[in-house]
């Protein structure tokens, strides 16, 4: 971890204690548009074990989570096909903090405003832990991937593609 600096609690952290899993706080320094990439070099790990949230709406303008590797982008065409929607694609900010009760750049699936369906890359569980937003911009968790199918209910997708 980057700072071991406690870090008040979140509805993201709130929600994690509440339902028993064992999180580690990781701070970094939030810098705009940097994204995974900035939360890996700050945590030393690789890319791929960060995790980010994505608030997505379909055709109708209902919200969902997609949970996706820092190092890929969602194939909206492959993840509407495999939800059945005909159309999904990114909320704009207002709308995703809105749905989601975090402000973009630290946004968490957990202890979201809304309860929207989670979906997650399918090979984000194969890994041994990954780090993901803690519900504020700078702080992420570190858990175990089976935590976002077993206690979120996380429903698992291909639609991984190279950025």
């Amino acid at each position: 971890m980057s700072k071991k600096e406690h870090v008040s609690a979140t509805p993201a952290t709130v929600w994690l204690k509440k339902t028993g899993v064992p999180f580690e706080e990781g701070v970094y320094e939030y810098i705009d548009h940097g994204g995974t990439e900035q939360a890996a070099k700050c945590f030393g790990v690789d890319e791929h074990q960060v995790v980010k949230t994505l608030i997505m709406q379909d055709e109708h303008e209902k919200p969902l989570v997609i949970l996706m590797h820092g190092d890929r982008e969602v194939s909206t065409k492959n993840l509407a096909r495999q939800v059945g929607c005909k159309h999904i694609e990114p909320c704009k900010p207002n709308i995703a903090e809105k749905n989601s009760g975090y402000q973009v750049g630290g946004t968490s699936p957990f202890g979201t405003k809304k309860h929207m369906p989670i979906y997650v890359e399918k090979t984000i569980l194969d890994l041994p832990f990954i780090y993901i937003n803690g519900g504020r911009r700078g702080f992420n968790v570190k858990i175990q991937p089976s935590v976002l199918t077993e206690k979120l209910g996380a429903v698992q997708v291909e639609c991984a593609i190279e950025k």
